[in-house]
């Protein structure tokens, strides 16, 4: 099995705090990774090195390597614009920016000056309809994304995403604040994407990891305690932690 990401002793700070403490872990290509544990454990800090987003956040330090298809994506000569696109990132919150449907699907693209109309409408579509989103909005791409609804605009904001052809696929609690009905259609939508991308997701919702996610890693107090294939984790854990946490006896 090869290996999307390689993280090693990973450490992170902010100022004097400790936020992730020499993490080690490997993501396998093509498959969903559930990053689960309690709040503040470092869960969100984690996914954020993983595309640079840290490289954002002032007094942010960190120590120990992380490989992309075997290059460290904090050596010098990697660019993380381009970095970024390779690894798309998706918050808890939907973000649509102010544009309408089109013009958030095709922002990605049009930063990196691809301007042909034709182009454009075909990879618009094509992302729309990769998140099953295309039959709901064709008759109103011009619209403001803010007129769809929450399910919607998160789905929205994975199809701008995935525009750019990313690798990876970073989300962090996407479903959060959606209803039952659209979280399950992200559930469904993530296990066709990883078919043909990579997908690292942050979640505090056991049931959801355990239904969606081939592998996972349980985090507590910034530390790895565990990580294995979900049946691992969650029916036959090694560690005690990792039975009470998915047991739900604290968190």
């Amino acid at each position: 099995m090869t290996h999307a990401l390689e993280i090693r002793n990973l450490h992170i700070y902010y100022n004097s705090f400790h936020a992730v403490k020499g993490i080690s872990i490997t993501i396998p290509t093509n498959t969903i990774t559930a990053i689960i544990g309690p709040s503040g454990c470092g869960k969100s800090s984690f996914l954020r090195v993983i595309n640079r987003m840290n490289d954002l956040v002032p007094h942010a330090r960190i120590l120990g390597e992380v490989f992309f298809r075997g290059v460290n994506i904090y050596d010098p000569s990697v660019c993380e614009i381009d970095l970024r696109r390779r690894m798309g990132m998706v918050f808890q919150k939907p973000n649509p920016f102010p544009f309408s449907i089109f013009d958030n699907v095709a922002f990605g693209l049009r930063i990196q000056n691809r301007r042909d109309k034709v182009f454009l409408q075909e990879r618009v579509e094509e992302s729309l309809r990769r998140c099953a989103l295309w039959d709901e909005v064709r008759d109103r791409l011009h619209q403001s994304a803010y007129e769809l609804s929450g399910g919607q605009q998160q789905r929205l904001c994975i199809a701008r995403a995935l525009a750019v052809y990313p690798d990876v696929l970073l989300l962090d609690e996407p479903c959060a604040s959606l209803d039952p009905k659209a979280t399950k259609r992200i559930e469904e939508l993530l296990q066709k994407l990883k078919e043909e991308i990579t997908i690292v997701i942050v979640t505090h919702n056991m049931q959801q990891a355990r239904r969606i996610s081939d592998y996972a890693a349980f985090f507590h107090s910034g530390e790895l305690v565990e990580w294995g294939t979900s049946a691992e984790i969650f029916d036959y854990p090694k560690k005690q932690l990792t039975q009470e946490y998915t047991q739900g006896l604290f968190g």
